[in-house]
């Protein structure tokens, strides 16, 4: 049966179209039960024995929710008691359209066997299908769809041949429900009808709250105004009122967030919202409308360090003193565009890990819960089960915040394990920073190549054979994704022939299968302490791609001819076959360089690799290219607790820059490649130059050590660090490169067609993507397949050359590089802590990198360690901030504090707070009388550290 709807639309240049959608109805679409005698089913997903313990339900029954039940209740969906549920076809269909996070949940459930979920293709069921009529609303109609589909399951299944079996409709719309009884269903509201699951009762906790709920749970004061409705926002944005942006809360205070306002180019805006009033039950990534205020109320970015102690109140005295103390600094420096948020454009609110404060009030069971990402607010939550959970780390879901509370409310959604452990913790992180790390799926697995795998004829007919060259990868120790492998020989001509041969992922992983879009997903590899979270599987990764010594590889090959002044005479690219003749580490390689009594062919190769690459990277920095400092910690582990036993910033060698210069040079060659073949989808990357704002904490650095710095170009900026120097200070100029490092823009992948400023700041290159790290990042596999079609050896696919889809693709790569960048330091951080649980307290030298109001954020190079020293202003030493010409002091009883000062400090970690243990730092020296701590007695001795594993 075929139905037809006609209608007619506007096009682009002003013309009109006729648009006929064509819609088949049948009568062959099956019900999905086993009690159905009717339907001539090959298969089954809904059981005949459909009984679950209910004091509303006591025969089997199915359940049938609908749209708002699935959007708001998929925490309790999700529950394995849960079984046998129909979901809709309109209910997926609206559910995909309002909410893609919730949607892809319901469709791992319906792929769950064991949870019995089936779809019923209730839309193009000829006796379930409805057409909407004249004046009735879309989510009207939809309403009536399931009402006409729960009552058509109804009858179908026959309660005479289904031993009793009865249909449910779960929902809870008031209005639904009564039409639903007038028809004659059974009917409940999704709450009444899990409370009524007698041996479940800890369902009742991952209960979203209903709108009953909140009201009760609210206070009757407004602590917060009105949010205006969408209508008014969307009116204000186009006058110009107000302004749309991102809702970002401070890590320090957090009566203190940005709003990020995205302009045209370079036009963005920050505005600046202080106080809980004007915060309005913003949460961190939220969407948001801003005012902006007058500008004699703007004020400035606040000095002081603030964390939200958790009291249960609405009303807290020490909340206001707290905002007069932000008021009172806006007079110290430069305002800002100072505004409040007025509406919710969006909400972008997720499950939070964190811990619950369990209710000092006996037999309570409305508890806070802290999330670990000090920029959430705490949440209220009902649980019964508080006493289990005390101490445990779980995950809770925001459901609302209205303007009578003073905290969201939320629901418990499952627990991570008790708090303080390694594994509990490394979930935790994983989690927070949104890194994907389930285990591959069957359907990604299945396009793994079959094993035992060899290279064939075919493939080599298609490549260069390159296993002849004397090949060799350098790698940290203990790397076993070889991504890259390098080669160096002296031609006939005189010349020399060096080689980035990089691993040919690209081979494996196909356009569109399960393994090419989890991959995409995924955008990279993510390494924490001790652990690496694929972004392919392990097969391909540390075996079949992976550059390994002694073993036939498929490469990606680039391949140049240079004179000994590393001039490029000539580039070329091929898929080839390699035979690395050794996997070395950074150490064994400058062995082999360093040692003169060795004189192989490896050793040769490597010594012409290690000439060539400082010729270019003196080349670089003549350029204009940066060299920055960051210290980077390395953690030696027990080999059998896997705890940290000893800690040391890493040493970088000859042959670190060795490897970075070639991968720099082919990733540069690559890019030119792929824009000149494919000028607008080429993928690449750049680094934005800083806005000059950026540099103010360095060139006060500077000036307090009267150094000048030149920030007007990248070679400015890199010619004045190289002549920075100090008289007794040896370490000034490490400290500046590092500042200068937080001044930087992050680098970011973009398609060539959406962008014209290709420019990256940092390298000084005009042009550049990643081509090197194709087992560990998903943007250098989309470049292999651009330069394979570039040089004929692959065949393009539609989304390749599809520039939009290329953009999007680029912001998924972004914000997963970030994320797992956010993930792999609080990996650092969490193992620095456990080290420093082991050590006790110890003292260390350390230097100012920058001053608070009433702290001071002290470096500690040997353990490339961050920490913050308070000064309390109720102490007799009261702190005292200053702004001068030569940038921020802080004034504590008879001493000042500048940047870049030397100071001596304990190191302790302060786990008062279980869930946010810090490292605690306190001045030993200079000795500041009421402030200073007198160095313990006796240090505990350090264990001897056992070899690197």
């Amino acid at each position: 049966m075929l139905k037809s709807k006609t209608f007619v639309k506007k096009t682009r240049s002003g013309g009109v179209m006729k648009v006929v959608r064509e819609h088949y109805l049948r009568d062959d679409i099956w019900c999905g039960s086993e009690v159905c005698s009717e339907c001539k089913q090959e298969s089954t997903v809904l059981q005949r024995d459909a009984c679950m313990e209910s004091n509303l339900c006591s025969y089997p029954h199915y359940l049938l929710p609908d749209t708002n039940v699935v959007l708001h209740q998929i925490d309790v969906l999700e529950d394995p008691v849960i079984r046998n549920v129909i979901i809709l076809q309109t209910v997926l269909q609206e559910v995909r359209h309002r909410s893609a996070p919730v949607y892809k949940r319901l469709k791992d459930i319906i792929h769950e066997k064991e949870k019995h979920f089936y779809t019923f293709t209730n839309e193009h069921h000829r006796e379930t299908f409805i057409e909407r009529e004249p004046g009735e609303s879309a989510n009207d109609r939809n309403d009536r769809a399931i009402r006409v589909a729960a009552k058509w399951y109804s009858q179908h299944l026959k309660p005479s041949e289904s031993d009793g079996l009865k249909v449910v409709l779960l929902t809870n719309d008031r209005g639904n429900k009564e039409k639903a009884e007038e028809k004659g269903l059974l009917v409940y509201k999704f709450e009444e009808y899990i409370k009524s699951l007698i041996a479940n009762p800890e369902l009742v906790d991952h209960l979203a709250l209903s709108n009953d709920d909140k009201n009760e749970i609210s206070s009757s004061k407004v602590l917060f105004p009105e949010h205006l409705p969408l209508s008014r926002i969307q009116t204000g944005i186009k006058s110009g009122s107000f302004l749309q942006g991102t809702f970002r809360a401070s890590r320090d205070n957090y009566l203190e967030a940005s709003v990020f306002v995205q302009g045209e180019e370079e036009d963005s805006t920050e505005v600046l919202i202080q106080g809980l009033q004007n915060l309005n039950r913003a949460v961190h990534q939220d969407v948001v409308a801003v005012q902006l205020l007058p500008k004699n109320e703007w004020v400035a970015p606040s000095s002081v360090v603030l964390q939200d102690e958790g009291k249960a109140k609405d009303d807290n005295a020490e909340e206001e003193e707290e905002e007069k103390a932000l008021r009172v600094s806006a007079a110290e420096a430069a305002r800002k565009p100072t505004g409040k948020v007025v509406g919710i454009i969006k909400r972008n609110w997720r499950p939070f890990c964190g811990m619950l404060n369990v209710s000092q009030i006996k037999e309570s069971t409305r508890h806070l819960f802290t999330p670990a990402d000090r920029r959430v607010p705490r949440i209220r939550i009902e649980t019964r089960q508080a006493a289990s959970l005390a101490g445990q780390r779980i995950m809770v879901a925001i459901d609302g915040w209205p303007k009578h509370s003073r905290y969201p409310n939320g629901h418990f959604v499952r627990s991570l394990g008790n708090a303080g452990e390694k594994d509990t913790e490394q979930e935790v992180l994983l989690l927070e920073h949104d890194v994907p790390h389930q285990a591959f799926s069957q359907a990604v697995l299945s396009f793994l190549p079959k094993m035992p795998w060899a290279i064939t004829p075919e493939d080599m007919a298609k490549r260069q054979d390159l296993r002849h060259l004397t090949v060799c990868s350098v790698d940290p120790p203990g790397c076993t994704d070889i991504d890259d492998a390098l080669h160096c020989r002296e031609l006939d001509n005189g010349n020399l022939e060096v080689g980035v041969h990089i691993a040919d992922v690209s081979h494996f992983i196909r356009p569109g299968n399960a393994m090419d879009k989890e991959a995409a997903n995924r955008g990279t590899t993510v390494y924490l302490c001790g652990k690496r979270i694929d972004m392919v599987p392990e097969l391909l990764s540390s075996n079949l791609c992976s550059l390994r010594s002694n073993v036939e590889r498929l490469a990606f090959s680039c391949i140049w001819e240079m004179n000994h002044e590393a001039e490029i005479l000539k580039t070329r690219f091929t898929k080839s076959v390699i035979d690395s003749k050794a996997s070395l580490t950074y150490a064994e390689a400058q062995m082999r360089i360093d040692d003169t009594s060795k004189n192989d062919d490896i050793t040769k190769s490597l010594r012409g690799l290690n000439k060539l690459a400082k010729i270019l990277k003196r080349q670089r920095i003549e350029k204009g290219a940066l060299t920055l400092s960051s210290l980077e910690v390395r953690f030696h582990m027990d080999s059998e607790t896997h705890d940290p036993i000893d800690l040391q910033t890493k040493e970088l060698m000859e042959t670190n820059s060795m490897v970075e210069e070639f991968m720099l040079l082919a990733n540069i060659s690559v890019a030119q490649k792929i824009f000149d073949e494919f000028s607008e989808c080429a993928l690449l990357r750049k680094h934005p130059a800083p806005p000059p704002s950026n540099y103010d904490v360095l060139l006060k650095a500077g000036k307090s050590k009267h150094v000048e710095i030149h920030t007007d170009s990248a070679k400015a900026l890199a010619d004045s660090l190289d002549v920075a120097k100090v008289d007794g200070f040896p370490y000034f100029n490490t400290l500046l490169r590092i500042l200068a490092t937080r001044c930087m823009m992050q680098a970011v992948y973009f398609c060539s067609g959406m962008d014209n400023d290709f420019h990256h700041y940092g390298l000084a290159s005009p042009i550049y993507t990643h081509f090197t790290s194709p087992i560990r990042r998903y943007a250098d596999i989309i470049v292999h397949r651009l330069l394979a079609v570039a040089i004929g050896a692959d065949s393009t696919y539609p989304d390749l050359m599809d520039k939009h889809k290329q953009s999007a693709l680029c912001n998924n790569l972004n914000y997963r590089h970030k994320m797992s960048q956010y993930a792999q330091r609080a990996s650092v951080a969490f193992h620095t802590q456990l080290f420093f649980k082991s050590r006790g307290i110890l003292n260390e030298e350390g230097f100012v990198l920058f001053v608070r109001k009433n702290a001071i954020i002290v470096l500690i190079p040997k353990f490339g360690l961050e920490g913050t020293v308070f000064f309390d202003s109720k102490d007799k030493a009261k702190p005292n901030l200053v702004f001068d010409e030569e940038g921020p002091t802080l004034a504590v009883e008879q001493h000042t504090f500048h940047i870049f000062d030397k100071v001596k400090v304990t190191i302790s970690l302060d786990d008062s707070n279980i869930q946010h243990q810090k490292i605690r730092m306190a001045l030993i020296e200079p000795v500041i009388p009421g402030v200073s701590v007198p160095p313990p007695d006796v240090e505990p001795q350090a264990k001897k550290p056992k070899l690197d594993r």
